[in-house]
């Protein structure tokens, strides 16, 4: 069974910076595409960021310039730094990969979700 597990989350002030992390376990034969979504109160889900196995990266407009998504490819494991928070910031983060496990194709896994709150 593959599992997602989000850490890193937590309070913080505005300006202030966190590291969320996203480890994959289980029996993987491997991870194609990884990527970070977050959810507001009251709002959608929205992509925040992704990163191919190559480590290519896109993001969001609204992410640019202030977070920096990677990845460890041998760990299993996706990181993002977030700097310069703001309280727009403030939601569920969540991980989201193409594992391949027990058949020979990609499915997409979900994480639990880790709580981060920009706050003073």
């Amino acid at each position: 069974q593959v599992q997602l597990v989000e850490s890193g989350g937590g309070l913080v002030q505005p300006g202030g910076s966190l590291r969320l992390s996203c480890a994959a376990s289980g029996s993987i034969r491997s991870i194609n595409d990884m990527r970070w979504y977050r959810q507001a109160p009251g709002k959608q889900r929205e992509l925040v960021a992704g990163i191919t196995v190559g480590g290519s990266t896109n993001y969001a407009d609204f992410v640019k310039g202030r977070f920096t998504i990677s990845r460890d490819n041998a760990k299993k494991t996706m990181y993002l730094q977030m700097n310069s928070l703001k309280p727009d910031d403030t939601a569920v983060y969540y991980c989201n990969a193409d594992i391949a496990s027990e058949y020979p194709y990609y499915l997409i896994y979900w994480g639990q979700g880790t709580q981060v709150t920009v706050s003073s």
